[in-house]
């Protein structure tokens, strides 16, 4: 049965947090609030864990994991990111936005896209999201908390709890955090592509 954090949105407990990634380090799979609605996420080297969440998603070997990151340092050390790219990354950072680039030697292959060796990742503007990433001093391989035939996210803790507490280790309970998805933008090609329109602007990424 899952373990259920209340955490102050704003103000996050720090003890709190600090079991919280304990958990994940332990090979936990835990849902998290983030800027965009609720994640699942587990430890980025965890084989067993990301077997939990694709079966929990029901997710096929074609998905785009993401990488949740705390800042802008940590996209260099797993995506090739041209001058560029950055540009535009960071100006819409932190913020509900998921990059799509070429990986780095440092994301475990099970986490790619296995023909485009492609991997997702965003910074999220969440200050829960941001407490968990800055004590587990890396990133957290996450996906969006939507259940296997559903359209829409499920935005309540409780109901995750209810109807997930034997498959996850820990919901964390930051309040209502959206149900709109992040937008998603492809940037290996120099010409950036919008795959999905969600949240924030995507204006910005638009051919001129």
């Amino acid at each position: 049965m899952s373990q259920f954090f209340q955490i102050h949105p704003e103000n996050p407990q720090k003890r709190l947090i600090g079991q919280a990634v304990d958990i994940i380090r332990k090979g936990g799979v835990v849902v998290y609030p983030t800027d965009s609605g609720y994640a699942l996420g587990c430890h980025i080297g965890d084989k067993s864990a990301i077997e939990r969440v694709r079966r929990i998603r029901r997710l096929d070997d074609n998905h785009n994991f993401t990488l949740v990151c705390r800042d802008l340092s940590e996209l260099g050390t797993f995506a090739r990111v041209d001058n560029t790219a950055f540009r535009l990354i960071k100006a819409h950072t932190p913020g509900p936005y998921t990059f799509i680039m070429q990986a780095t030697g440092e994301v475990p292959r099970r986490l790619l896209h296995p023909k485009r060796k492609t991997i997702g990742l965003r910074v999220p503007d969440n200050a829960i999201a941001l407490a968990l990433l800055e004590s587990l001093n890396e990133p957290l391989m996450s996906v969006s908390m939507i259940l296997p035939g559903e359209d829409m996210p499920m935005t309540d803790p409780y109901d995750i709890r209810d109807t997930l507490q034997h498959d996850l280790d820990l919901v964390i309970d930051g309040g209502f955090c959206g149900m709109e998805p992040t937008t998603v933008i492809d940037l290996v090609d120099e010409v950036p592509v919008i795959v999905r329109k969600g949240q924030g602007d995507w204006t910005a990424f638009e051919p001129e």
